[in-house]
């Protein structure tokens, strides 16, 4: 994932800015005008809201960011002009329409609990003249940007005609187009590339009732298929999200405490944006999107997710996660990669571990200290079967694998079906390769590959044998 961090994409946000107003205070009593609470302000600020919360996940991540928009010719234009500049946004694209109204909404949020809200805006589509001015800016942007990201509030700049028109020059210049869409007829979206709804916007969009996964396929496969899009992804909040594309198929997530849920969604339309950009799957995009959003929703207001709360938060989760640490060779080799980045020294092991005992946790104690992190190869049942008779394993292949995940002194197991390590240990490239002290003067499986060979010895009297044997008798 740290790759991500030195990537710096350049990505177009199109669509409603805004200003968040928060007011922030505590309230002890009721009102003797009113039977409502009177809140004590003790703090007031003003953000980037709506597409803006959208530019303001992308520069927490590190995005080459420009805007296109169009905005009230007022004061609460100005400020949200100044701000944008401040943080380094292309402002280029961004029009000032007379007689428009900047959106601002003000939030009065007293002892972590949102109180009231009350907005000013205008809501009617913008000119033509606006449109036209839009399209210009962002043809001539095209040339240099890496993705565009439409985030649809519904507050009229993502108009009919001007969603088309920029739909059409991003596919002609083959950059790809994300929408994060509002409403219910999603037609004007046809040709992006994904669109991102909600399980309640996709219902609506669709007209099929999510209430079950049966439901779910249907209403994704309809919007891909519909709009004819590259992919449909719906958002399904603490169950994770759906993709579909020539499959369907769900990223769990895993939020540890919600607080405040707004601008959730311009953080997994900003995170997804920015891992397709740089390179990344959509199955990436999505995991770490889901990462991103779980770490906005345990704060207050609309918030960000850096690169480095995204990492501490998936290493906080997945530390308590022995599922986890079970990974696919798919997983590994990108698990892997991730490692060799931030430098670690890796070892690797493998064997059957068929009944853990004192003698196998005290040799993958011993190679865990040759490096930062032990992986562990762990022989498929039929592997096992192969190499010592079809009386073993006594254990099946996922237990002995969970069981290893299990200890403190493992950090990732994978079950390998082959008689030997050695395509697993190519795609590990360890710095360590561990074996037994059996192997003393022989030819170790992998020694070609890893940088170093280390023999650990076992524990006298211990070994899985042994344990058989005495049940037996």
């Amino acid at each position: 994932m740290r790759k991500y961090q030195r990537a710096r994409p350049s990505i177009l946000v199109v669509g409603d800015l805004m200003l968040d107003h928060y007011l922030w205070g505590k309230t002890e009593r009721i009102s003797p005008e009113a039977p409502v609470p009177v809140i004590d302000v003790q703090e007031e600020n003003e953000v980037l809201g709506g597409a803006g919360n959208v530019v303001n996940n992308l520069m927490a991540l590190g995005a080459d960011v420009s805007v296109a928009s169009a905005i009230g010719r007022d004061e609460n234009g100005k400020r949200l002009t100044l701000m944008l500049k401040s943080i380094g946004v292309k402002t280029d694209a961004l029009v000032g329409e007379a007689g428009r109204r900047t959106t601002r909404k003000s939030r009065v949020i007293a002892s972590h609990q949102q109180v009231i809200r009350f907005d000013s805006e205008t809501r009617q589509e913008i000119l033509k003249e606006s449109e036209n001015k839009i399209l210009s800016s962002v043809q001539r942007q095209l040339f240099t940007t890496d993705i565009v990201l439409l985030s649809d509030y519904g507050k009229g700049v993502l108009s009919d005609r001007l969603t088309r028109q920029i739909i059409q020059m991003a596919n002609a210049a083959g950059v790809k187009v994300l929408v994060d869409p509002k409403g219910r007829d999603y037609t004007k979206y046809s040709g992006a590339t994904l669109v991102t709804p909600n399980r309640k916007e996709a219902s609506e969009a669709t007209g099929i009732e999510i209430v079950d996964e049966a439901t779910l396929r249907e209403a994704g496969f309809r919007l891909k298929n519909d709009l004819n899009l590259s992919a449909a992804m719906i958002t399904l909040s603490e169950e994770g999200m759906a993709i579909f594309d020539e499959t369907m198929r769900t990223i769990p997530t895993v939020a540890r405490e919600v607080y405040d849920v707004t601008g959730a969604g311009d953080t997994v339309l900003a995170t997804l944006g920015y891992v397709l950009a740089s390179g990344g799957d959509i199955d990436e995009a999505a995991r770490i999107a889901n990462a991103a959003a779980a770490v906005v929703v345990s704060k207050l207001g609309s918030a960000t997710a850096t690169w480095d709360e995204i990492i501490a938060y998936e290493d906080a989760l997945h530390e308590s996660t022995t599922e986890y640490r079970i990974k696919s060779r798919e997983d590994l080799a990108r698990t892997v990669a991730a490692l060799k980045e931030d430098g670690k020294r890796i070892v690797f092991t493998n064997g059957c571990f068929d009944i853990l005992h004192l003698g196998h946790v005290k040799y993958l104690e011993t190679a865990r200290s040759f490096g930062d992190v032990l992986i562990v190869g762990v022989n498929s049942d039929a592997s096992v079967r192969r190499l010592k008779g079809e009386s073993r394993p006594v254990n099946p292949e996922y237990d002995r694998a969970y069981l290893l995940a299990a200890l403190d002194a493992v950090d990732f197991v994978t079950i390998f079906d082959e008689d030997t390590p050695y395509e697993l240990i190519k795609i590990v490239e360890p710095d360590i390769l561990v074996k037994g002290g059996d192997y003393e003067g022989k030819e170790v499986v992998g020694s070609d590959i890893a940088k170093e060979v280390r023999l650990v010895d076992f524990v006298d009297g211990r070994s899985t044998t042994k344990i058989i044997e005495k049940i037996k008798d």
